[in-house]
């Protein structure tokens, strides 16, 4: 079975604009992905949808049916797929072994905190051999303010625990965050989730004094547990979506397997014809770094650069280099067309001249 992504997060938090570049960033990588959407009311999907649970059950029909609303409707229709798996995973056979799998969740925070449907779902994957990340999305301006950054680490926390997955929590819209207004500290304090004590004079400022107690209460809850950290997510941006790829393929185990056809010293990659979850790798536990992650995009600092001091520069640096780029590939095909106009007389006199001989 292939490697997949569980895609969830709070709604307007960017999951279907994810899948959906995600699905052009594999493609252009010539990596195998199949975006599944698990959501019964999305009626809107922008990404080519390989499995659409809408086939098997929509909101609307459980709405109308029995009398729910949309977030009893919701639970319902997850309870229906979780009661007819064998649904999906007979179109999940269809896929193939090697195609990358996206769910798409719906934005209903309480299917992956508290709901149990959609962790047996992914329990029921998991033991059919998928090897999965959650991918939690948040929305990037929350940590603008401290009150709701502290509510998103502790959503974040209790999704790791409810789904127990390798999980991946990402700030996602970090190129819209400077329209937000200042952060009270650099990114990488939101991002590496250390010390949390230096936003108490600013919780206590936003809420009555008879709340300090509870917010201490809550930070050192997620201090305690110390799971929580962010990648951040800039979706138009390549760099941002090859790094957080980086860091979801470690998180699977992704990055230890190699293409079938590589070329690997011997006795090393088992079970070349069999699926990327079925072929491990011995010879990568030693030649892959499990390091921090290198190149553009890695380093945080480089982050708060590009898209919160130096924002405006950065984007005329881009569009700069655009142009550039597209002067160039119109100057090749220029070219190009100029070769071809002079061939195709030298093809016609060629012709002729083969002509007057058979004469």
């Amino acid at each position: 079975m292939p490697f997949g992504e569980v895609v969830c997060g709070s709604p307007g938090s960017g999951k279907s604009t994810y899948c959906y570049g995600k699905y052009q960033l594999f493609t252009a990588l010539k990596r195998p992905i199949s975006v599944v959407n698990l959501d019964p009311a999305n009626d809107a999907l922008p990404y080519p949808c390989a499995i659409d649970i809408s086939a098997l059950i929509t909101l609307q029909d459980v709405m109308d049916k029995h009398g729910l609303g949309p977030n009893g409707g919701m639970l319902y229709c997850m309870e229906y797929l979780e009661a007819n798996f064998d649904w999906i995973e007979a179109r999940l056979a269809a896929l193939g072994d090697d195609a990358y799998v996206l769910f798409d969740l719906p934005g209903q925070v309480e299917l992956s905190t508290n709901h149990e449907s959609i962790k047996h779902i992914v329990e029921m994957l998991t033991k059919r051999a998928f090897r999965l990340a959650a991918v939690h999305l948040c929305d990037a301006h929350y940590i603008t303010d401290a009150a709701k950054y502290v509510s998103v680490l502790l959503l974040s926390l209790r999704a790791m625990l409810q789904l127990e997955l390798p999980h991946v929590n990402v700030l996602s819209k970090i190129d819209l965050i400077a329209q937000y207004g200042d952060l009270d500290f650099n990114l990488d304090f939101y991002t590496e989730v250390q010390d949390l004590s230096y936003l108490e004079a600013t919780l206590n400022a936003s809420a009555p004094p008879r709340f300090a107690a509870l917010n201490m209460a809550m930070i050192s809850l997620v201090e305690d547990y110390g799971l929580v950290g962010f990648e951040t997510l800039a979706v138009e941006d390549k760099n941002s979506m090859l790094t957080l790829m980086h860091a979801i393929d470690r998180a699977t185990g992704f990055v230890f397997v190699p293409p079938p056809d590589s070329n690997q010293p011997p006795d090393t990659i088992e079970q070349h014809h069999a699926g990327p979850a079925a072929r491990p790798n011995t010879y990568a536990l030693f030649s892959s770094a499990i390091g921090p992650l290198k190149g553009p995009g890695s380093d945080i600092r480089d982050i708060q650069e590009r898209w919160i001091d130096a924002k405006e520069e950065y984007d005329a640096f881009e569009r700069r280099e655009w142009r550039k780029e597209g002067e160039m590939i119109r100057d090749q095909v220029a070219r190009s067309g100029k070769i071809r106009e002079r061939k195709m007389p030298e093809s016609k006199e060629a012709a002729k001249e083969s002509d007057d001989m058979k004469t």
